[in-house]
């Protein structure tokens, strides 16, 4: 990748003056943090709230874009001049490479002086020298589970040594019910990676390939569990808009695949009563026979300064917040995974009040392998429209597994081997 990159750096010197708790001349700041789902996530607003309690004289704003096409709608504000926006999350991977190809975020490899505490993630986001963005949240996928169905229905728990052919017969086996009535054993969400993240779990796959055909099983797996009435339908999901979280809190999905960042909200929505699925569990990731259990997937959410903003020095301080200790413990005692992870954050978790008591749970939180979902790439969000693209036609049933795979080698090759 020859073509250069933004250059604009922070280099915070000193102590900023007007953001001194209690400063007599301080200056008042406002910054704008771009998120999404922020009545959803439990962790945003103690984030705020702890910042500005040190910070007395800068205030934080947020404008919620919402999670679906969270990343296209910030990138076209930011392009058309940011408005007012200062403070940027940063959903995934592929939106990562996308902003930085963009020059739309600020250069701020300075501003970690010690990356071993991210475990790598750091290397993982810095490109062609430059990091333009820090980690602060760090998921992975397990499996949710509403006991009293499976109390119900007779069958065991699931393990965490559960294999996806286990799991699979396991969904069939408590599906019940017609209408209204109607339980279902498990729920894929519409995003591809529920059914293409296990099929990069042998760790010799990624999703930035040159031939996709070693999806062919994955997809064949889900669009039988459609078949048999297993799992609701990609189609009705999607023609509904239908959020994953709500059939698990209504109590009509026995098992969700999912990403460890819906505990702190599973958590919060029991305590609102909100979710009748107050007897929950979780488990390890289904795995493919062959890989070892507690391999999983996983996702770095980030956090950078906006090239926009009137406030750098001001935005960065807090993205630093954020991002480094402070912002770990406070996220951990949601029951939010932060990217600066130990044991110590891992038992702040799992002794959150609400997590679930026994010890396969707890257990569950433990990884033995685990595999970005997308790796870093510049050209990572034009691969991923040509392979969502042709996962919603193989998922509708308008194209065969095979087309649709062919589609996405035919569709990725030209643009991984563009200069």
């Amino acid at each position: 990748m020859k073509r250069m990159l933004m250059t604009t750096s922070l280099t915070v010197v000193g102590s900023l003056a007007f953001l001194m708790a209690g400063g007599a001349n301080a200056e008042q700041v406002t910054l704008n943090w771009a998120l999404w789902d922020f009545a959803k996530a439990p962790f945003y607003q103690p984030l705020i709230d702890a910042y500005q309690a040190k910070h007395p004289d800068v205030k934080i704003n947020y404008t919620d874009l919402g999670s679906t096409d969270y990343m296209t709608v910030l990138q076209t504000q930011l392009t058309g001049g940011g408005g007012d926006l200062d403070v940027i999350t940063v959903k995934d991977v592929p939106g990562y490479a996308n902003l930085v190809k963009s020059k739309l975020l600020t250069d701020v490899k300075g501003a970690v002086a010690d990356p071993k505490p991210y475990a790598g993630l750091i290397e993982a986001l810095t490109v062609e020298g430059g990091l333009y963005a820090l980690p602060f949240r760090t998921d992975f996928w397990v499996l949710y589970y509403n006991k009293d169905i499976f109390d119900k229905a007779g069958v065991a728990y699931p393990t965490n040594d559960m294999t996806l052919d286990q799991w699979a017969d396991t969904a069939r086996k408590l599906t019940s019910g017609f209408g209204a009535n109607k339980v279902y054993g498990s729920l894929l969400h519409v995003w591809r990676s529920t059914v293409e993240l296990p099929a990069i779990l042998d760790g010799k796959h990624t999703l930035v390939a040159d031939d996709y055909s070693f999806l062919k099983p994955y997809y064949e797996r889900a669009l039988k569990l459609q078949d048999d009435g297993a799992i609701p339908t990609y189609a009705s999901l999607k023609t509904t808009k239908t959020h994953y979280s709500g059939p698990f809190f209504n109590g009509t999905v026995a098992m969700l695949p999912m990403g460890t960042w819906f505990i702190g909200t599973q958590i919060a929505k029991v305590k609102s009563g909100e979710s009748k699925a107050s007897k929950w569990g979780i488990a390890k990731y289904p795995h493919p026979d062959g890989v070892a259990a507690g391999t999983t997937a996983s996702q770095v959410t980030s956090i950078g300064v906006s090239v926009n903003s009137k406030h750098k020095e001001a935005a960065l301080d807090f993205v630093k917040f954020v991002a480094g200790p402070e912002g770990a413990a406070i996220l951990a005692g949601t029951g939010t995974i932060p990217a600066m992870r130990d044991d110590a954050v891992l038992s702040k978790i799992t002794g959150t009040d609400g997590f679930p008591a026994d010890a396969g749970s707890k257990e569950a939180m433990k990884t033995v392998n685990t595999y970005l979902e997308m790796p870093v790439n510049l050209k990572a969000a034009q691969v991923e429209v040509v392979l969502n693209r042709a996962h919603d036609e193989i998922m509708t049933n308008n194209i065969k597994v095979d087309d649709g795979l062919k589609e996405m080698t035919d569709g990725v090759k030209p643009i991984l081997s563009a200069q």
